[in-house]
C-alpha cells in the first residue's frame, strides 16, 4: 500500500506520524511511503533519514492526500486536510469526536474510512494507543502546573516540593489511570502532597501498591470534592471515558472557593475537558484565568515534546499500522474486535455509539458496517 504522512499543521504540533525506523519497517513489509518535505524536522528527523529509510519525499500535503492510500497523522485532522480527504482513503490518527462535531461531520461527508488511535482497545479494556500519550501528558502536567504556580506566570508562588520552613503544596489528581499515575511519578518525586481521586477502589489499591505513603487515594463516592479543590494548589484533570466526553467533575462555582493563583491543568481538555472553565488553549498562549485560578488547557501537550512523543507513539501505532497495511482494513479490522473498536466513521457512517449519542448521528455497528 501506498501511506501517506503529513507535516502537522496544528499550532504548536510537531509530532509526525512516523519515525524514520517506523518508514523502514514499512518499506520493508513491501509498501511505498510518502513524507511531506520537511514533515519531521521540529521532531529532529530530517529528510535524509526517511530517505535512508527508503521513503520517498512529497513537496507538500496536497500530493500525501492526493496519492496515499493511508494517511498516518498524529493529530486530528485540520478543515484544510479535512477538504483534502478522498472517499476510501484510510486515516489513521487520534480523532477525539466526541468534541468535535464539525470534524465529525466533515469526516462523514468525506466517506472515508477514519480509525481512531484513542478507541483501539485490548483484551483488558486499556487503549494501548492512547496511553503512551496519556503518560506523556501525565508527567508534563506536573511540570506545567509547577511552572504556572510561579508568581511571575500568574500562580500562587509556590514551590511544588516546598522547602526547609515552607509546607509543598497540595496536589490533587482527578483520575487515577495513566494521565493520573504518571502525574504522580512527576508529583510524588518533586515531593508534593498528592492526593489522587478515583471511582475505582481497586485502582486505588493498585496506585498504593505503587506509591505507598506518597499518595494519599479517595475513593470519589466517599469525599467531599468541594472540600479537596478548595485545598489544591494544583489540580490536575486526568478523567477519561473512553471515546465520550468528559465529564464535568468542577464546576465554576467551586473556583470561587479555590486559592488565589491556584492552577488547573485540565488534561481531558482533548475530549472537551472535565473542568467547566475549561477551553482550549495552545503551547503559544497557553493559559487564562477565570475567578483568580490560572487554567492550563492545552490540547496537544505531548506536541511540546515531540522527539519522546513520537517515540513513544510510534511504538504503540506501528504494530496495526503494519496489520492494516499488509492486511487490508477489511481483513485487519474484521479478525482484530480490538482494533476494530478504534473505527469511528466509515463512509460516512458513525461507528463509535459514544460519538453518534453525543450529536445526535444514527449509529453503526462497526463490524456490521465494514461488510457492507
Amino acid at each position: 500500500m501506498r501511506i501517506g504522512v503529513p507535516k502537522e499543521i496544528k499550532p504548536q504540533e510537531n509530532r509526525i506520524g512516523l519515525t524514520p525506523d517506523s518508514v523502514k519497517t514499512l518499506v520493508s513489509e513491501g509498501h511505498e511511503v510518502l513524507i511531506e518535505n520537511n514533515g519531521g524536522f521540529e521532531a529532529g528527523f530530517e529528510n535524509d533519514q526517511y530517505l535512508k529509510a527508503g521513503a520517498k519525499i512529497a513537496k507538500n500535503a496536497a500530493d500525501i492526500f492526493n496519492d496515499a492510500e493511508i494517511i498516518v497523522k498524529v493529530k486530528e485532522p485540520q478543515k484544510v486536510e479535512v477538504d483534502m480527504i478522498r472517499e476510501n482513503q484510510i486515516v489513521y490518527t487520534y480523532l477525539h469526536l466526541a468534541a468535535a462535531k464539525e470534524l465529525t461531520e466533515g469526516l462523514m461527508k468525506s466517506k472515508s474510512i477514519n480509525i481512531a488511535y484513542e478507541t483501539v482497545t485490548d483484551d483488558n479494556g486499556r487503549l494501548p494507543l492512547l496511553a503512551p500519550m496519556s503518560a506523556v501528558a501525565g508527567r508534563m502536567s506536573v511540570q506545567a502546573g509547577a511552572h504556572c504556580l510561579e508568581k511571575n506566570q500568574k500562580g500562587r508562588g509556590v514551590l511544588l516540593g516546598g522547602a526547609p520552613g515552607g509546607e509543598p503544596a497540595n496536589v490533587l489528581i482527578l483520575g487515577g489511570g495513566v494521565v493520573g499515575e504518571n502525574a504522580a511519578i512527576i508529583a510524588t518525586g518533586m515531593r508534593a502532597k498528592v492526593h489522587i481521586v478515583d471511582k475505582s477502589e481497586t485502582r486505588l489499591k493498585q496506585l498504593v501498591e505503587i506509591f505507598g505513603d506518597k499518595i494519599i487515594p479517595q475513593q470519589s463516592d466517599k469525599i467531599d470534592l468541594n472540600k479537596l479543590v478548595a485545598e489544591a494548589d494544583l489540580l490536575v484533570g486526568g478523567v477519561l471515558i473512553p471515546g465520550a466526553e468528559a465529564p464535568k467533575l468542577v464546576t465554576k462555582d467551586m473556583l470561587k472557593f479555590m486559592k488565589r493563583g491556584s492552577v488547573i491543568v485540565d488534561v481531558a481538555i482533548d475530549q472537551g475537558g472535565c473542568v467547566e472553565t475549561s477551553k482550549p488553549t495552545t503551547h503559544g498562549d497557553p493559559t487564562y484565568i477565570v475567578d483568580n485560578v490560572v487554567h492550563y488547557c492545552v490540547a496537544n501537550m505531548p506536541g511540546g515534546v515531540p522527539r519522546t512523543s513520537t517515540f513513544a507513539l510510534n511504538q504503540a501505532t506501528l504494530p496495526y499500522l503494519v496489520k492494516l497495511a499488509n492486511k487490508g482494513y477489511q481483513k485487519a479490522l474484521g479478525e482484530d474486535k480490538n482494533f476494530l473498536a478504534g473505527l469511528n466513521v466509515y463512509k460516512g457512517h458513525v461507528t463509535y455509539k459514544a460519538v453518534a449519542d453525543v450529536f445526535g448521528h444514527e449509529y453503526v455497528n462497526p463490524g456490521d458496517a465494514i461488510k457492507n
